[in-house]
């Protein structure tokens, strides 16, 4: 479903990713390990399209993603791209239903179909009787939660998740965990993961452990 090739990324004179090539199946939940400073986090943002490789081929499916210039890569991410960050990033202003609802609006998704689909994930995450509610009247396993209902809005063929437990404490490190797996058998979503948790890791269909910008296993 993702083919990275030889991606290559330099800040300087620091050569960042030396090279990876990543093949991501559809339906998988593949962990991203390695020390900090290994170029996971920057690897997820190439793949995610939010940053530019220097050199080297991302093909989603039958798309590649160098072909495309700024709009369509755009457009492209937020059909096609969930992601999920350690920090939920949820709009303080706007309720758990409204954050939410934010990506379906950007692809003019219409209202009603917008919020029915936001409610469905509501409920399946149960947390419907939440859906009113503004970030800080949530805890954090629940900011995480909307963060992950947030990601689904559009059905995108992947989600990426950078440290997506690190803040969480231990009851609900493990409930989101748990979670991910919920998702793929329910709606055979793949997943592509940078964590530290060994416990994650170890619960995925494949561990990539990354070191000094290259992929050692």
């Amino acid at each position: 479903m993702i083919s990275v090739s030889d991606i290559h990324k330099s800040f300087g004179s620091l050569e960042v990713l030396k090279g990876i090539d990543v093949t991501i199946k559809k339906g998988e939940i593949v962990t991203i390990v390695g020390t900090s400073g290994a170029g996971k986090t920057t690897l997820l943002q190439i793949i995610g399209t939010l940053m530019n490789a220097d050199r080297g081929k991302i093909l989603f499916n039958d798309t590649e993603i160098n072909r495309l210039n700024e709009k369509e890569i755009a457009a492209f991410r937020n059909r096609n791209i969930g992601f999920v960050f350690q920090f939920h990033h949820l709009l303080p202003e706007f309720t758990a239903l409204e954050n939410i609802c934010i990506p379906a609006f950007i692809a003019k998704t219409p209202k009603l179909q917008t919020e029915q689909r936001a409610r469905e994930l509501l409920e399946f995450l149960n947390l419907s009787h939440r859906a009113e509610h503004k970030p800080n009247e949530l805890s954090g396993g629940e900011q995480q939660r909307v963060a992950v209902a947030r990601a689904l809005i559009n059905s995108p063929s992947v989600i990426l998740a950078d440290e997506p437990s690190g803040n969480l404490d231990t009851h609900n490190k493990e409930e989101l965990h748990k979670l991910f797996f919920d998702l793929r058998k329910r709606f055979d979503q793949t997943f592509v993961i940078v964590t530290h948790d060994k416990e994650l890791a170890a619960m995925s269909d494949r561990m990539l452990t990354m070191k000094d910008g290259s992929i050692l296993s």
